[in-house]
């Protein structure tokens, strides 16, 4: 992924990354719907397959590249909320909570204090991990690294637990899985309106700057 310096750089990435997607599962509600020579349940059954890799991919994607533009923004530690201090500091937070050695926790509290006056260099490649298995917790994990609130997707724990991932899961191991054309397309429609919303959350913290800490 590039660096993503400007609020338009991101802004065009975040458009990409939607648009292809949301293309995708428009072509396959077609296709559907018109019940081609392929049939209509071996579509649903690849459509929901599909519609899962693109949520994990969509908020995996997404999610990198606003901590991609947070850690281009040239702030220092001190200047960032605590979601992001964790990203480039996280080895030494790390050490503090697993070791029971009071010399190594001190000495791990003081490069902390050493380095939050610098230049923040966050850890971005491996940062956001959906585990593979992008469930409602993980999703909320995520979420609350970035420092978004993960209240406004509680309504839809159920839908992507059980609507999508279970049914995603069960696909994937071979079982049969019989799903109607209206289930499927409304769980689209779902997928498609929790992408926005994400790509829309991540949208309004550029703008306002939320990723930066705020000195009482």
């Amino acid at each position: 992924m590039s660096k993503l310096h400007t609020p338009n750089q991101i802004q065009d990435f975040l458009d990409a990354e939607l648009s292809w997607r949301v293309k995708e599962i428009a072509n396959l509600k077609t296709a559907v719907q018109e019940s081609g020579p392929i049939p209509e349940k071996t579509l649903i059954r690849a459509g929901l397959a599909l519609l899962y890799a693109h949520w994990e991919g969509f908020v995996k994607n997404s999610m990198t590249a606003y901590l991609n533009f947070v850690n281009c923004q040239g702030l220092k530690y001190e200047e960032l909320r605590s979601c992001f201090v964790v990203f480039g500091l996280k080895k030494s937070v790390n050490q503090i909570v697993e070791s029971r050695s009071s010399a190594v926790s001190i000495s791990a509290i003081d490069f902390l204090r050493e380095q939050l006056g610098e230049r923040a260099q966050l850890k971005i490649d491996t940062a956001i991990n959906t585990e593979s298995n992008l469930s409602s917790k993980v999703f909320q994990n995520i979420l609350l690294s970035v420092g978004f609130d993960p209240a406004a997707y509680e309504t839809r724990s159920h839908l992507i637990d059980e609507s999508l991932l279970k049914r995603r899961n069960s696909i994937a191991h071979g079982d049969y899985l019989d799903v109607g054309k209206v289930d499927w397309r409304h769980l689209a429609d779902e997928i498609i309106s929790m992408m926005r919303q994400v790509k829309t959350e991540i949208e309004n913290s550029v703008a306002l700057a939320s990723y930066k800490h705020i000195a009482v």
